[in-house]
C-alpha cells in the first residue's frame, strides 16, 4: 500500500470540530504543568489550546508527519516540535502532562503504550487523552463493509487493522493499575455539516486516508468514494434547511500519577 502524507490544509478544513475536543479535555484539568508534549499534535491545533492555557509551560508537539510538523512550526515557531513515531521512537524527556487528542488510534499495543505515557511522566504527572469511538459508527460500518467488496478487498486489505481503538473498561483496566486515580467519559458531538459531502470530506484527511491509499489511481479514489457518499447520504439524512447532523462518539479519560 502506498502511503501518503497527511495534507494540513485539508484536516483545518474542520478545525472548529477537531478542536472542539481539546478544549473539552483541558477543562477537566485543574493542574498548572510547566512540561507538557502533545502526542500526535498534527498541524499544531490541540498544541494551541495547550499554550494558550499554560502560556509559560514548556510545550512540545511530537507527531509522525513531516507535513503536519511543517505547519506547526510555520505557525508557531517559538514551540518546540519533534517529528516522531510516539509508538516506537524513544522521547527524550519527562513532562508534567502527556496530551493526545484524537491520535493514539493510529498506534497499536495500547496497553504498551499507556505504560510508556506512565513512564514518561514526572512524579505527579498527568495523562490526559481523546480518541474517537469510530468503530462504533454507521460511518465506520459502512465503509468496511463497501472496502470488503469484491472490487476493493484485494486493494483495501488490512487497512481496518491499522485503528487500534478499545473499550472504556480496557482503559480503566489498564490505567488503574498504573495511576492513583482516573476519570474517564464519553461525549458525542452533533456536529451540523453543510452537506453529505461535508461528512466525506472531513473522513478524507483522517479515517478513509489509509482506504484511498491504497486504492492506487483516482478513478478507484473516486468510485470509492461515491460509494460513501451513498451510504452517508442514507444513514445521515439531510434536515429541512439542508444540513446535516453528524454524530461523532469520542473517548475521554485522564489519570494522575
Amino acid at each position: 500500500m502506498q502511503k501518503t502524507d497527511w495534507n494540513p490544509e485539508q484536516y483545518l478544513k474542520f478545525d472548529k470540530e477537531r478542536t472542539q475536543p481539546s478544549i473539552d479535555l483541558l477543562s477537566h484539568l485543574s493542574i498548572w504543568p510547566e512540561t507538557i508534549i502533545d502526542i500526535g499534535c498534527g498541524p499544531g491545533n490541540s498544541t494551541r489550546i495547550l499554550f494558550q492555557r499554560w502560556p509559560y509551560a514548556k510545550v512540545t508537539g511530537a507527531d509522525i508527519s513531516p507535513a503536519m510538523i511543517e505547519k506547526a512550526k510555520n505557525d508557531f515557531p517559538q514551540h518546540d516540535w519533534r517529528i516522531l513515531d510516539a509508538g516506537s521512537d524513544e522521547i527524550a524527556g519527562k513532562f508534567d502532562l502527556v496530551f493526545s487528542n484524537a491520535a493514539i488510534q493510529w498506534i497499536p499495543n495500547h496497553a504498551e503504550l499507556l505504560n510508556k505515557f506512565f513512564h514518561l511522566l514526572t512524579d505527579k504527572g498527568t495523562v490526559a487523552i481523546q480518541l474517537p469511538l469510530f468503530r462504533d459508527m454507521p460511518l465506520s460500518k459502512a465503509i468496511e463493509q463497501i472496502a470488503m467488496n469484491i472490487r476493493w478487498n484485494k486493494l483495501t486489505a488490512g487497512v481496518s487493522n491499522l485503528f487500534t481503538i478499545n473499550d472504556a473498561s480496557f482503559y480503566y483496566h489498564h490505567l488503574s493499575s498504573l495511576f492513583s486515580s482516573v476519570e474517564i467519559w464519553e461525549t458525542s458531538y452533533m456536529h451540523i455539516m453543510d452537506s453529505p459531502l461535508s461528512i466525506l470530506d472531513m473522513i478524507r484527511s483522517t479515517g478513509l486516508r489509509p482506504y484511498l491509499d491504497g486504492l492506487g489511481t483516482d478513478e478507484n479514489r473516486k468510485s470509492f468514494e461515491d460509494e460513501i457518499l451513498k451510504e452517508i447520504e442514507k444513514d445521515y439524512p439531510s434536515q429541512k434547511n439542508g444540513k446535516v447532523i453528524f454524530p461523532f462518539k469520542r473517548l475521554f479519560f485522564i489519570a494522575h500519577r
